[in-house]
This record gives C-alpha cells, sequence and structure tokens, in this order.
C-alpha cells in the first residue's frame, strides 16, 4: 500500500520534542520521546499493554501536560490551541465521553454549533448506514452502536487532524469494515491526518500506511508498512557473526534476541534492493513478527 501524496498546508500536523511524562508514583511512561506526524499521513500505533499509548495519544492533544519537552500541533503549542486549531481536530477515546442523557439527535445538533465545518450529508449517510437509533437516550445504546455514534461525531466536522485510540474494540467484523473503509475514503479525499491505535493488526494491515511502534517510552520506528514488510529481515548466527556481517551492511541492528550456545536472532532493516552476501540467509518477517519484536 502506498501512502497518497497531498499538498502541505501545514509543514507539520503534529509534532512531539523530547517529551517525558511519568506517574505519580515515579513510573517513567513517556520517555524523551520524539514524533513528527505529516499531513496526510495515517499512522498507526502500536505497543504492549501498558506502554502508553493512550497517555501518548492525550499528551499529542494536549490533554496531559508532559514533565519536560514539547508538543505542537499545526505549529502550535498543544496546551494552548486557538479555536481554529480546535475545530480542526477530530478525538475517539478509548472510553466514549458522549452525554448519555441525549439522544443521537441532540448529541450531534450540539457538537455542529462548535464547528464552522460540518458536514450533515456525511452525518445522515452514517446513522443510516449504521443503523444508530435518532431518538433513544445515548446510554440505552448498545457499546457498539455508541462507538459508532462517536466515530460519527469525530468525522462530522471533517478535521485535518483524526486521533482514535481502539476506536473498533467494541465492534463486530463488519462494523470494523465499515469503519475502516469510512476512514481510507476521508484520508483519499481530504489528505487528513490520522492516528490510530489498535491491537488488531489485520486492521493496520488494511488502512496504515505507516507504523509507529511504542516501546520503552519512545517511538522505537516508524515507517510505511509495505517498507518495513520489504525491508526488515531477521538474521541468525553467532554474536561475531552477526557483528561483522550488520557491520558489512552498514545497518543498526533493529532488535537483538540471546539465543543458545552463543548465537543470536538479529532484526534488521536493509536499505531498498540490498543484496546479501553469498551464503548469508535471511528471514522475512510479518506485521505479528515485528510487533513482537519491536513492542
Amino acid at each position: 500500500m502506498t501512502s497518497p501524496h497531498f499538498p502541505h498546508t501545514d509543514t507539520l500536523s503534529a509534532e512531539l520534542h523530547g517529551v517525558t511524562l511519568s506517574y505519580a508514583e515515579g513510573a517513567s511512561v513517556l520517555n524523551g520521546l520524539d514524533w513528527q506526524l505529516l499531513p496526510g499521513q495515517v499512522v498507526g500505533l502500536l505497543g504492549r499493554n501498558g506502554a502508553g499509548k493512550t497517555t501518548l495519544l492525550e499528551t499529542l492533544l494536549g490533554l496531559r501536560d508532559p514533565q519536560t519537552g514539547s508538543v505542537k500541533i499545526f505549529g502550535q503549542d498543544a496546551a494552548r490551541l486557538d479555536d481554529a486549531a480546535r475545530a480542526r481536530i477530530g478525538y475517539v477515546p478509548q472510553q466514549n465521553d458522549l452525554f448519555e442523557g441525549f439522544t443521537a439527535t441532540q448529541l450531534l445538533a450540539y457538537f455542529r454549533s462548535f464547528y464552522p465545518r460540518w458536514n450533515e450529508s456525511r452525518v445522515e449517510g452514517l446513522l443510516s448506514r449504521w443503523e444508530i437509533p435518532r431518538d433513544r437516550p445515548i446510554r440505552k445504546l448498545s457499546g457498539g452502536q455508541q462507538q459508532r455514534l462517536s466515530i460519527i461525531r469525530a468525522l462530522a466536522h471533517e478535521p485535518d487532524l483524526l486521533v482514535l485510540d481502539e476506536p473498533v474494540a467494541s465492534l463486530d467484523p463488519v462494523g470494523r469494515r465499515d469503519f475502516l473503509r469510512e476512514l481510507v475514503d476521508q484520508v483519499l479525499d481530504r489528505g487528513t491526518t490520522v492516528v490510530f491505535s489498535t491491537h488488531i493488526l489485520s486492521d493496520l494491515e488494511r488502512v496504515a500506511f505507516n507504523l509507529a511502534f511504542l516501546s520503552r517510552g519512545r517511538i522505537a520506528l516508524q515507517a510505511p508498512l509495505d517498507d518495513l514488510l520489504e525491508q526488515v529481515r531477521a538474521f541468525t548466527g553467532s554474536v561475531s557473526e552477526m557483528a561483522g556481517l550488520m557491520g558489512r551492511l552498514g545497518v543498526q541492528p533493529l532488535k537483538r534476541t540471546p539465543l543458545e550456545a552463543g548465537r543470536e536472532r538479529v532484526l534488521a532493516r536493509l536499505p531498498a534492493d540490498t543484496a546479501l552476501p553469498d551464503g548469508v540467509a535471511a528471514d522475512r518477517v510479518n506485521l505479528d513478527d515485528l510487533f513482537a519484536e519491536l513492542t
């Protein structure tokens, strides 16, 4: 899958530099993290449970203040965005923040008043296609219906930056497919920057042009999915053999895993069209391998 190119109206959609954040008990969550998001990128954020994905997304949006570092959205301090910048952001949190006493119609009418740009035809189309009851209190909707409604609210004003934290956790396979189709349409139609976390790797393979791996409080690697599957290889041999091979190839290992008898498995990303030395074998990796190795 090749990422589409869009003209850049902003140099960066978002930029985090040197961001550090620890919980009150002292556990470090983000550790000098650097991250950049370009206009039109679709980025799937991967990390183990407890790695800090939600914390990172909330920090990106200015909902959490880091102890050190800077966070900017559209060139502005994320904690001090003006109204025009806020109106360009869509967010679907892991736990829905819908007003449960409202109906879907009341909720969307309320939020419509805040946004100068609101695609009513898309809203009506999604409400119908996803079969969201318009006049039933939100607290009486199923978990999947509430999640769909949260997604509709985030898409309705056609944001330039869309952040989704586990957006399909409550959806069945049909609901996930419909949501992903809308997500791709949003990106292809408007060049929206999208960041979303999910544990469902097959969904990432459908729509994520780029993957970002969060490990030990930092983005360990971000790259286009197709490039990673084409360029990352796993090598196995003695420690000395692997050190020599990495030197000849001119690459830094992404991950080293000790094995028995002085051997190790080395994951490395090779430059495009790299020819391996004679007699050197390497295994291709899939997305499951990358997740296991890099998070």
